[in-house]
């Protein structure tokens, strides 16, 4: 399997789904499943039970996991392709839109 472009921490926008359009940080990513959380996209109902943490219980609203390849890393602002190469010794990513070193 390919290794994800994306990491947490990342803003990226969404560019497929009922989602699309919107712009969020990274908040968790899912190597095994290639899904990210995205903070506030895809967000989605869920009814709790009351427990020690949260004695009320109730409905929640919360972000669900969307596939990788509906988000598109944002550098400068505008969406961009995400690709490796090797600088010296070290595998960096770089945006393929500027030729820019994404990671410090």
């Amino acid at each position: 399997m390919a290794t994800m472009k994306i990491k947490k921490g990342d803003m990226v926008r969404v560019i497929a789904g009922k989602s699309k359009d919107s712009e969020g940080k990274v908040i968790a990513v899912d190597h095994k499943n290639n899904k990210v959380t995205v903070e506030g996209v895809n967000m989605v109902t869920k009814h709790t039970k009351p427990s020690v943490a949260n004695a009320q219980g109730g409905i929640i609203q919360k972000e669900a996991p969307i596939d990788a390849s509906n988000v598109m890393y944002l550098h400068k602002g505008k969406p961009t392709r995400i690709g490796f190469k090797l600088e010296g010794d070290k595998k960096v990513r770089f945006a393929k839109s500027t030729g820019e070193v994404v990671d410090k």
